[in-house]
């Protein structure tokens, strides 16, 4: 997966509607958290060989046990098929940060380093914003 030149106002505005709504409103909340870092398109496979787009909020350069690093970010936003999925790309206490706000993110479904739910109103926003911000103030000097 790397990032692309699709603006991700173009990929929002490819959605259909209801979804469309939903990631409009939540990457206006993650915009304004990384307002001076990078908000690009990440596409291409991802885990699983799945071909993703993915709105990806901060940069980070993330080593592998390979001993290469790779480029990420730090929060990314796509729509799935029959769902939103919110990545977050942070760890605290050898913690995922997903994992610390579990139990406060609302009617969602909680993956390693992810964020599931089928619409916004079953997520606690402002939880996922400060989840957000704190994987920001974590995030390590851009690559």
């Amino acid at each position: 997966m790397q990032r692309s030149d699709t603006p991700p106002d173009e990929l929002i505005a490819s959605l259909p509607g209801d979804v469309q709504e939903d990631v409009t409103a939540l990457d206006a909340e993650l915009a304004k958290v990384f307002a001076n870092h990078e908000r690009v398109v990440w596409e291409g496979p991802m885990w699983g060989g799945t071909y993703q787009r993915i709105i990806g909020y901060g940069a980070l350069r993330e080593p592998r046990p390979s001993g290469e690093s790779v480029d990420w970010f730090v929060v990314g936003l796509a729509a799935q098929k029959a769902h939103v999925s919110v990545y977050v790309s942070a760890v605290e206490d050898g913690q995922y940060l997903v994992r610390r706000y579990a139990d406060r993110l609302g009617k969602v479904k909680v993956g390693s380093a992810n964020v599931t739910f089928r619409r916004l109103s079953d997520v606690d926003v402002s939880a996922l914003v400060e989840m957000a911000i704190r994987a920001r103030d974590l995030m390590p000097t851009a690559p």
